[in-house]
């Protein structure tokens, strides 16, 4: 089944005079009572003011932190509302609760095109408990209901999932280009397509390699994972991060990708080094030479040139996850790299790049190509669960509704 199967777009819903309650994940980065990050804001944005534009009334509910069912002004969302009323140029007004009198008073009091935003779902237990009287109290406040937080449909809860029970439901601008983004990466991708998956353990990824193994041609393994690899091929790789207790594991993986014709791809050589710090003495090692006391940090300039030439083959990337430990210098080189030469060739209409992770975005914003790949997504637990092969609630609600 495609992401997008039988989910419909609010640009599709006839939405001018009605009140729209949208879901919208604006758990932003805040210090001091101010945001500090408004990525997630600005990304929102061109959806209320699609709303707008077309004459609905918008209700925006979100969370922020864990105030774990009770009210704490320092988890209140008033500074988010103002900090999207700037991005807007325009008023966002604010109630102090998201159900009950205050709320239903200030959905009431809304014009045509204007916008509220309500107080902290998570100031009330019943919505992480998917709490069908919440769900219901919710409901009463609009007529329709869009989901547009991707990053949190992978939990089932009253503003994800229950809600959708009680009120005409649809995917938001953003919900509908992520989904359409991750069809166009893995259920019916242009061919050959290849899985960049790095990080620190394998066993954090197990259910991510089987699912991708049988619907890539490719898996390239980067990060410590790659380390537990080598050792399951016999390889020595010294005091490197790695899963000896995973080595059988592995070897699974590498057997049943062999079932399912698709190559695993390991690095041919490693930037070693016997200190993990910043300006570290290097030195580059062949997979059979790491000495006994150093540390595998990065791919090796043999392994880059040869994933340089494997992406001018492919037609689509899926990228989770670094090559090294990028975060310390000199060791993102091979992420660095990769990253800039698939960039050049997403810009060149040569590849379809799609990643997504909270690493790999960081990662992708140091070598400074975030804006240049297909589509980066910025959701950390559900693009992992998605990647696993899960049908994420959030997204479900919406699909059962549609058929």
């Amino acid at each position: 089944m495609s992401s997008i199967d039988g989910i419909t777009s609010i640009a599709d819903a006839d939405v001018s005079g009605k009140t729209v309650l949208i879901r919208a994940d604006l758990n932003v980065p805040m210090e001091d009572g101010r945001v500090t990050d408004a990525t997630r804001i600005e990304r929102f944005a061109p959806t209320v003011t699609h709303l707008t534009e077309r004459g609905a009334k918008l209700v925006i509910v979100s969370h922020f932190g864990r105030p774990k069912g009770k009210r704490d002004k320092k988890f209140s969302l008033k500074p988010v509302a103002e900090a999207l009323g700037q991005v807007l140029g325009r008023e966002v007004k604010f109630a102090d609760d998201c159900v009950g009198e205050v709320a239903e008073k200030a959905v009431w009091a809304l014009a045509d095109g204007e916008v509220l935003m309500l107080e902290n779902l998570r100031f009330h237990e019943g919505e992480t408990a998917n709490d069908e009287n919440f769900a219901r109290r919710l409901s009463v406040l609009a007529d329709l209901y869009v989901n547009d937080a991707f990053s949190v449909s992978h939990r089932a809860h009253a503003s994800t999932h229950g809600i959708t029970t009680f009120l005409p439901s649809y995917a938001g601008l953003s919900l509908m280009k992520e989904l359409q983004a991750l069809a166009a990466a893995l259920d019916d991708p242009q061919r050959p397509v290849a899985a960049l998956v790095g990080g620190a353990k394998v066993s954090t990824k197990i259910t991510v390699l089987e699912n991708l193994l049988a619907r890539v041609d490719q898996i390239i393994v980067g990060g410590g994972m790659a380390n537990t690899f080598l050792l399951a091929q016999g390889h020595d790789v010294g005091k490197s991060l790695c899963e000896p207790d995973f080595v059988d594991t592995a070897k699974a993986v590498l057997d049943k990708a062999a079932e399912n014709n698709c190559e695993i791809v390991l690095p041919s050589d490693a930037l070693c080094a016997t200190e993990f710090k910043a300006g570290a003495d290097t030195e580059t090692c062949g997979l059979d030479n790491v000495p006994s006391d150093s540390m595998i940090l990065d791919v090796g300039p043999q392994s880059i040139a040869d994933l340089k030439v494997r992406l001018q083959d492919l037609k689509t990337l899926l990228w989770n996850g670094p090559l090294g430990a990028f975060e310390v210098e000199p060791f993102g080189t091979g992420t660095f790299e990769i990253a800039r030469a698939a960039a050049a060739l997403t810009q060149a209409g040569k590849l379809t790049t799609v990643a997504g992770g909270g690493d790999t975005v960081a990662a992708l914003n140091a070598a400074g190509v975030t804006s240049e790949f297909t589509y980066v997504s910025t959701a950390g637990g559900a693009f992992l669960e998605w990647l696993e092969g899960k049908e994420l609630p959030g997204v479900a609600a919406l699909r059962q509704l549609e058929g």
